[in-house]
């Protein structure tokens, strides 16, 4: 977390020596999961990594992972909230102050995890429906579903299947 939390300080010192002003430092977290590297919250000034990443891509991460979020973050603080995230200004960020090439996704190999549990639902055909738990979650917030083939509505039948 040290080498981390260097890189973004020596990003941030580079863009304050550069752009000839200060910048409010994030707070960082390396608690982020799942198929992003990093994650810019803007309104909330906070920086987020993702562990497992970093830990098997330490210096390639801390090379491009690291600027790239941060870029976000100072794009931002310049230009407001009314710029798209991998617009104009944060590529002229990354390429002119960072040096690097202004690629939106990350190439790190992604373990994609399989879905644990599908809520059957049931209709007029004989064959249950598998919804996904954000999809069964709409239905408990009130959104229906009518079935694609007999055009009836889905209800949910009370089982769950784990794969």
């Amino acid at each position: 977390m040290n080498e981390l939390l260097a890189c973004v300080e020596r990003c941030y010192e580079l863009a304050e020596e550069r752009l000839g002003r200060s910048f409010a430092r994030p707070a960082v977290a390396l608690d982020l999961r799942g198929q992003r590297a990093g994650v810019a919250y803007l309104n909330r000034n906070l920086l987020r990594f993702n562990a497992q990443m970093y830990s098997e891509h330490g210096e390639e991460f801390l090379r491009e992972t690291v600027p790239h979020e941060v870029a976000h973050l100072l794009a931002h603080a310049l230009h407001g909230s009314r710029i798209r995230p991998h617009g104009a200004e944060w590529q002229r960020l990354m390429t002119g102050l960072f040096g690097l090439p202004a690629k939106r996704c990350h190439d790190y190999p992604v373990v994609h995890a399989r879905r644990r549990t599908s809520y059957l639902y049931k209709c007029a055909c004989p064959v249950p429906v598998p919804f996904t738990a954000q999809r069964h979650a709409w239905v408990g917030k009130g959104r229906r579903y009518q079935c694609l083939r007999c055009g009836t509505l889905l209800h949910f039948t009370g089982h769950r299947r784990v794969a």
